[in-house]
């Protein structure tokens, strides 16, 4: 599904370069659950972010359902992101003048879905989660954990065939962070590719692959225990 081939990727500021990924090779296959751990630094938000196509590398070639995407346009990028992938980020992202019906239905609303259609796609989701007696309330009347699961339902309510999570527990308590790792596996368990960034090596053995990056270069990718459940 997700093919990487010798990605690089160079940030230039002036006279400033910094290499932010250097000859990533990497493949993800549809339905997998993959983390990818290291230090501060070391590019894990940029791998994200190429995978994501948010951003395009410098170098290398990308390879999406055996399709070239590495120097797509940006209209490009957009058309094919809003197909396949959803974000979930450590900082939630919530749009704070939003109810939580309203942030969750944010993504069916770009894809100009009809408002009934887009009514019951919600109150599906709501149910899902949770989260129907909280509809009508706005993220600052949340708790950080109930922020980040409105996040999640915001992530698959449009059935995205990849969630890219960039720290998703990152913010939150041990309980209401476990309670995210849960709903990430029934995704995946439903069928979703989850490529998730994380610092937590207990978390990452709770998917299939983990991927350790340092200065930008993949040094280690080991299987967890969890592979028997793929």
């Amino acid at each position: 599904m997700i093919e990487l081939i010798d990605i690089g990727k160079v940030f230039r500021n002036k006279d400033v370069e910094t290499k932010a990924l250097s000859n990533i090779n990497l493949t993800v296959s549809s339905g997998e659950f993959v983390s990818i751990m290291g230090p501060s630094g070391c590019g894990k938000t940029s791998l994200l972010n190429i995978i994501g196509l948010i951003d395009s590398p410098t170098s290398g070639t990308y390879l999406l359902n055996h399709k070239l995407v590495s120097n797509i346009t940006e209209r490009g990028r957009t058309d094919l992101r809003k197909v396949n992938f959803a974000f979930i980020f450590q900082s939630f992202n919530l749009i704070d003048d939003l109810t939580v019906r309203e942030n969750i239905e944010l993504p069916l609303v770009y894809q100009k879905l009809q408002e009934p259609e887009r009514s019951e796609s919600v109150n599906q989701v709501l149910e899902r989660f949770n989260l129907k007696h909280r509809s009508n309330y706005f993220p600052n009347e949340l708790s950080g954990g109930q922020q980040q699961l409105v996040a999640v339902a915001r992530a698959v309510i449009a059935k995205p065939r990849v969630i890219l999570a960039d720290e998703p527990t990152g913010n939150l308590d041990s309980t209401h962070g476990e309670d995210i790792i849960q709903e990430l596996i029934k995704l995946n368990e439903a069928g979703t590719t989850i490529i998730m960034v994380t610092h937590s090596l207990m978390q990452a053995q709770r998917s299939h692959r983990i991927i350790h990056l340092f200065d930008g270069h993949v040094v280690t990718e080991s299987y967890s225990r969890a592979i028997n459940n793929f």
